[in-house]
């Protein structure tokens, strides 16, 4: 169960609901549940059980999608309000490739279980137009993100990679391991190192350790 608040979350997220009839919409309240990940926690992925429909409340959960040589691609992250459907591709007959999401902060998340969504689903073509709706949504930014690897200059990912974390944090100070951004951007720690070490030589920034500082935006700026 959950409390009026996350109601209120769940009903504003899912845009089908006035398309439910009464008891579809009984359903579905009573068989909500808000869940608490902890930063780092594995929320999803090929070798777990579909978990269903995820709407974030509060924090940060990130998809992503592992190679043999176990080199993680960032594909796209959640924030407050975001739905998450790939959680519940089990449900999407039209999905057969396995993705992982964990959770990027502590956090706070509705869950739909994927009984429940698949119930909906068969019963409501508004629930299946939602769902195949959100699922292209992520696909565009999934595609988004393979045009960035297959055709962005290294150096420019980089700078943009900061420049978003530092408008979303509302800080030049961005608190990440080279590792950490090296699985957001599909790269190995060492080339984002020799990058930064470049970008710090020409005064674009500052490193420290666990963290770097952006000291000239306007130079990142101009390598985009």
């Amino acid at each position: 169960m959950i409390n009026q608040k996350e109601l209120h979350l769940l009903h504003k997220g899912l845009l089908f609901w006035d398309k439910l009839t009464q008891p579809e919409k009984e359903l579905l309240n009573l068989s909500a549940n808000s869940v608490h990940f902890n930063k780092g926690q594995s929320i999803h992925c090929g070798e777990t059980e579909c978990i269903g429909l995820l709407i974030v409340e509060n924090g940060s959960i990130r998809t992503y999608i592992t190679s043999e040589e176990g080199r993680e691609v960032t594909l796209f992250r959640l924030q407050a309000g975001d739905i998450c459907i790939l959680s519940a591709s089990c449900v999407l007959e039209t999905i057969d490739f396995d993705v992982s999401v964990d959770a990027e902060t502590d956090c706070d998340c509705i869950q739909i279980s994927a009984l429940t969504l698949s119930r909906l689903f068969s019963e409501n073509v508004y629930v299946e137009l939602f769902s195949y709706k959100l699922a292209t949504e992520r696909f565009s930014d999934v595609m988004w993100v393979m045009q960035q690897l297959l055709f962005t200059r290294f150096d420019k990912r980089l700078a943009a990679f900061l420049l978003d974390e530092s408008s979303k944090l509302n800080t030049p100070d961005i608190r990440l391991t080279h590792e950490e951004i090296a699985r957001y951007l599909g790269s190995a720690r060492e080339v984002v190192s020799r990058m930064l070490k470049y970008f710090s030589k020409e005064g674009y920034v500052t490193l420290s350790r666990g963290g770097i500082h952006i000291a000239d935006k306007d130079s990142l700026r101009g390598l985009l």
